[in-house]
């Protein structure tokens, strides 16, 4: 059976680094699970792997949708597994690299996509989320489908909305198809995490922000304004990208925002390794900047090997 080695931990833990590390020592190819990587134009705010590391190694679910594109993550694990397949059956090693915990998930254990899109009902919520906020939704939600409604967060509304469709399209709550999913993986999964003390992971998120700003975060915000792009998207309502739409239409300053930014982020962070840590199957390996890159791929190859 196929193995995948999957590699997740919090943003600015330097998963990037060492998947190229990873994927040039196993013969691999990198799975990208990052819920906006996937968009183009989102460069430099979603840390984007350069062109030339593409060149390098292959990256898949990168630069694939324009920003205006939904995708959900059961479209992602679906496309993924099949995408998986595909590189084992050329011989080459999958590696699933991300952050994005529910795009994980959806490739790990699978992930109801629902029912198609009501375009009605759709309309109907988007305009009551328009009219009544993200908080009245979520307490309709909380009346249908507790369970589910006890997993989102107001800052992604959409997810709300989804929820809400299901259950009017079915009459069903997601949680309960959640509950019956029965997803066979052909292939075994070892997930490891990157562990970081949080007063290094913070100080390098604080790094990576400066860089950002340094290589353009303003005018890449700039340009997608220019095109059309606006805040309203569900892929430019995250961090980063928020916080400069502030700035540019004058509600923050710049130090402000940059500050905004940063505070963000490590929250962002301390949010997904909550959401990592709820899960067992995930060996954390220990990190901090003494270790190259060349000795955490060395272990690792030896820790996936050995499984």
């Amino acid at each position: 059976m196929t193995k995948l080695l999957a590699i997740v931990g919090p943003t600015a833990s330097g998963k990037s680094d060492l998947a190229m590390s990873l994927s040039a020592s196993l013969n691999g190819e990198i799975v990208s699970a990052d819920s906006r990587q996937i968009y183009k134009f989102l460069d430099i705010g979603t840390s984007k792997p350069t062109a030339e590391d593409r060149k390098r190694i292959r990256h898949h679910f990168v630069d694939i949708l324009n920003p205006t594109q939904d995708y959900s993550a059961g479209e992602f694990g679906n496309e993924a597994r099949k995408t998986i397949k595909d590189i084992a059956g050329r011989g080459k090693q999958p590696i699933l690299v991300g952050g994005s915990g529910l795009y994980v998930r959806a490739v790990v254990d699978g992930f109801f996509g629902g029912p198609g899109r009501d375009p009605e009902v759709r309309d109907q919520l988007e305009a009551r989320l328009k009219e009544e906020g993200a908080a009245a939704l979520l307490n309709l939600l909380s009346k249908t489908d507790p369970t589910t409604a006890s997993r989102m967060e107001l800052s992604k509304p959409r997810r709300i909305v989804r929820a809400l469709e299901v259950y009017y399209i079915t009459g069903r709550p997601l949680s309960e198809f959640h509950r019956e999913q029965s997803t066979v993986l052909p292939f075994e999964v070892v997930q490891l995490g990157l562990e970081w003390g949080r007063a290094h992971l913070y100080d390098r998120i604080n790094k990576r922000v400066d860089s950002m700003i340094s290589a353009g975060l303003i005018e890449e915000v700039k340009h997608l304004q220019e095109q059309g792009y606006g805040r309203n998207l569900n892929a430019l309502n995250t961090v980063g990208y928020k916080e400069v739409f502030d700035f540019l239409e004058g509600s923050s300053s710049y130090d402000e925002m940059i500050d905004l930014v940063k505070r963000n982020t490590r929250r962002f962070a301390k949010r997904q390794l909550t959401w990592f840590r709820s899960d067992e199957r995930i060996k954390w390996m220990k990190v901090d900047e003494r270790i190259p890159v060349s000795t955490l791929t060395h272990d690792i190859v030896n820790e996936f090997m050995n499984r």
